[in-house]
């Protein structure tokens, strides 16, 4: 299944997220993630492991076992690098090996103390909050994003992590306008007038943490998961699916592109199976009646400051 992006080109709406994948795993898990038939790959220059994920592309491309056309792959520019776009871009290129970028995203909506373009590190002020530069608008930003594809070094630009408000201001100073918008949502957090504002203007919403967080981010924000939600059960139990593949085809039935993140070979296939039923409307609508309003990627953790606020 795949979606048409305003650009024009085609982006799968299942992928597999590289957040937090370690090195030394992350080609056998894209080698055989290809092998189960994933084709879309979600990366940033903040997971640190770009050179990793292109090692597994080169090699996936050298064996024949894909062409580079195949795949739809994505990363982002950091926070510390929004007033070296173009150098930063390249920076991501070269570590993934690749000639262009299927998308490339503005991670966070803020610019922050530049500390070497690809270092991605969050730079803290003395009083221990994130440095943030006030020099750097995300007009200039986004100006930046759009002389990418002027170069032919990205096909897609968008946005990740905005609100109504910053996605309409993009809207109004863009020339390209942002092919997707990935967000935050799952059924605990579904944000529904954001995914609808998005949609209603031709950006297509990519829902990261799709499955509430899970272990990753309880372990280090300390918020639960919707894995566990008595009502999720009983409709995985109704479908004969795991918890897990019920949230994400409520994702994809919203038209939403899912992108979950697991290290588990058996996970990753019983992931990319979300594509063989459906969900009726009452059971959607059962769903739609747990939004909690429930955020569970909270960054102020690290940064002493709530950029959500």
């Amino acid at each position: 299944m795949e979606i048409t992006l305003n650009s024009g080109y085609k982006m799968p709406m299942i992928g597999l997220g590289v957040w937090r994948m370690e090195g030394k795993d992350i080609k056998n898990l894209l080698i055989n993630a290809i092998k189960i038939g994933y084709r879309h790959f979600d990366c940033a220059a903040d997971y640190r492991n770009e050179a990793e994920v292109g090692e597994a592309l080169a090699e996936a491309f050298q064996t024949g076992l894909v062409k580079r056309e195949d795949l739809f792959i994505t990363t982002k520019l950091w926070n510390s690098d929004h007033g070296h776009v173009l150098e930063a871009c390249k920076d991501s290129l070269k570590k993934l090996r690749l000639d262009y970028l299927d998308l490339y995203l503005v991670h966070f909506p803020v610019a922050t103390r530049h500390t070497g373009v690809g270092t991605t590190d969050s730079a803290l002020g003395e009083d221990g909050v994130l440095d943030i530069d006030t020099t750097i608008s995300l007009e200039t930003t986004w100006h930046g994003m759009e002389n990418l594809v002027s170069l032919g070094l990205v096909r897609s630009i968008g946005i990740s992590n905005y609100d109504v408000f910053l996605t309409r201001d993009c809207l109004a100073y863009s020339k390209v306008k942002p092919a997707v918008n990935q967000i935050e949502t799952h059924p605990y957090f579904q944000r529904e007038s954001l995914v609808k504002f998005c949609q209603k203007h031709g950006i297509c919403v990519t829902a990261h943490t799709p499955l509430g967080g899970a272990a990753a981010n309880a372990e280090w924000f300390g918020t639960v998961s919707c894995l566990e939600d008595p009502a999720l059960k009983c409709l995985a139990e109704k479908y004969k699916k795991t918890v897990a593949q019920v949230i994400l085809r409520w994702g994809i039935q919203r038209n939403t592109v899912v992108i979950p993140k697991s290290s588990k070979l058996e996970r990753l296939q019983e992931n990319f199976n979300v594509l063989v039923f459906e969900l009726t409307k009452e059971d959607m609508d059962v769903i739609k009646s747990l939004d909690r309003n429930y955020r569970t990627n909270q960054p102020a953790k690290f940064w002493g400051i709530d950029l959500y606020a």
